[in-house]
Parts: C-alpha cells; sequence; structure tokens
C-alpha cells in the first residue's frame, strides 16, 4: 500500500511530551492557559491550538505506582470517515495528498455547523476559533513532501515513534509485537489495516487513557466496524446515516476492500 505510516510503540513512552512541544513550534500554535487538575497531563485534551497531547494514566501495580502513556492524535485513516462526511457537506473540503494524509483546504471554513468530530471514530478533530475552521494533525505534510518526518517523530528521544513507508512500518510493527509478546501476553496493535498512525500497546487498552472514544475493544472501520455491536451507538448512527446519503458511485468507493498489506 502507497504512503507513509508512524509506529507508536508505546512500551517506549516515558511522557516527556516533546511530541507535544515539537507540534506547537512546527506549526506556530499558540500556548493554551492550563490549570492544576491533579494529573501531570497537560493541557487536558486536544484542541484548536493543541494537534497531540499525550495522555497519562495512573495505575497501581505490584504495591507501586506506575504511569501509562498515550500520544492521542489524528490517526490518519486510510480510508477516512471525515472526509466522507465533509465532501457530503462540500465538495473538496478535504483532499488526500500522495502519501494519504488528510489536509483540510479553505472550505472547511464553511462547515463550523457541522460536528466533524461525530464523523470521526476517535474524537479527533476540533473547531479553531483563531483560524475559524476544523483542524487536527497534519501529519507534518509540509515536511514529509520535502523528505522530512513529521516534527514530533524527529523530536522523540525515546524511539517511540517510527516513521517510514508504509509496508516497512508494518512490517516493523509486527515483528515488535511479537518481541513484545514475550513478556507482555497482553500486547496487541490497534487496527493496524485501518490507520496509518498504528499503536503497539504492550498491556490491555483499559490500561491506557485514550479519550472519549477508546473506551471499547479496537474496531474495524467500514461496514464490518459499523454493524460490530462493540461500535458506540452514537457513531454507528452518525456513520450509518453519512453511507446511506452517499451517491451510489461513492457507496461502491467505501465498500472497497483495503488491498492487504
Amino acid at each position: 500500500m502507497a504512503g507513509k505510516s508512524v509506529l507508536v510503540d508505546v512500551s517506549k513512552c516515558i511522557g516527556c511530551r516533546g511530541c507535544q512541544v515539537a507540534c506547537k513550534q512546527w506549526n506556530e500554535l499558540p500556548a493554551e492557559k492550563t490549570k492544576n487538575r491533579g494529573t501531570h497531563q497537560n493541557p487536558p485534551d486536544l484542541s484548536g491550538m493543541t494537534y497531540t497531547v499525550v495522555r497519562f494514566k495512573e495505575l497501581s501495580e505490584g504495591g507501586q505506582m506506575k504511569w501509562n502513556f498515550f500520544k492521542d492524535q489524528c490517526r490518519h485513516c486510510v480510508d477516512p470517515p471525515c472526509k466522507m462526511a465533509a465532501d457530503d457537506e462540500e465538495p473538496g473540503a478535504v483532499v488526500v495528498d500522495e502519501n494519504g494524509c488528510v489536509v483540510y483546504t479553505e472550505k472547511m471554513k464553511r462547515l463550523k455547523e457541522y460536528n466533524l468530530r461525530e464523523a470521526c471514530p476517535w474524537d479527533i478533530p476540533r473547531w479553531s476559533e483563531g483560524t475559524s475552521q476544523w483542524v487536527k494533525c497534519t501529519f507534518c505534510h509540509d515536511r514529509v513532501a520535502n523528505g522530512l518526518a513529521p516534527a514530533c517523530v524527529k523530536a522523540c528521544p525515546t524511539g517511540t515513534l517510527t516513521f517510514g513507508d508504509r509496508d516497512e512500518i508494518l512490517t516493523a510493527a509486527r515483528r515488535r509485537l511479537r518481541e513484545l509478546k514475550a513478556t507482555h501476553p497482553d500486547a496487541q496493535l490497534l487496527d493496524a489495516e485501518d490507520v496509518r498512525w498504528i499503536y503497539l500497546l504492550h498491556e490491555a487498552e483499559d490500561e491506557f487513557e485514550m479519550g472519549l472514544l477508546r473506551q471499547v475493544p479496537s474496531m474495524k472501520f467500514g461496514l464490518k466496524g459499523i454493524f460490530s455491536p462493540m461500535a458506540p451507538v452514537w457513531v454507528t448512527a452518525g456513520l450509518l446515516g453519512m453511507l446511506f446519503k452517499r451517491r451510489e458511485d461513492g457507496m461502491k468507493r467505501e465498500r472497497e476492500k483495503v488491498e492487504a498489506p
């Protein structure tokens, strides 16, 4: 499959938030006013000024406290629901570049009243009051187009993030999963065939803070995922509604099977 991908090996993450800083710097995003909420996670969530956030979860293991970290951001779906939803409202509001990255265009400014968060299985896009449009991680498409890794990948000091050609990343992800399984039997890859940012967890999903929607077992996109009993009801209804709105040619594209890597 063409394009780039990133492996996010959370077993290596130390919660330094260098990725957050790098994202802010490269995208020239302003800081947010925050307050002490009884956790080291800061800021509390994604926003129009924050494209990625490291989520903290405090756990007890053997009578001792530990942290698990999860870098939350756009997963860059292979078949992105946000593109489908936006194009239904304003054709051409979303484009996909040569690396499979979803890029919102200026037409996004006309979609303030349409909640793209409801179209996303990951609850990612946010409305930016500063730019008056929907925003999210851009996969640093300007850097990638010039042969550079995304800013967060470049800044990561522990090797949590690995960037490269999709086929090579998938191979590396599966090899690393086999290694982790030897000591962490609950290790798993999340939706590797459906997203370009592939998360490798070394523990069960409920051992991580994943934001609003990742409180259920991993679900696949497309019709298989939509009809899964594990999919949240409101996401299912929203995706079904969007599917039924599309013209016949759009429906055919939506049902095409993603070529196995």
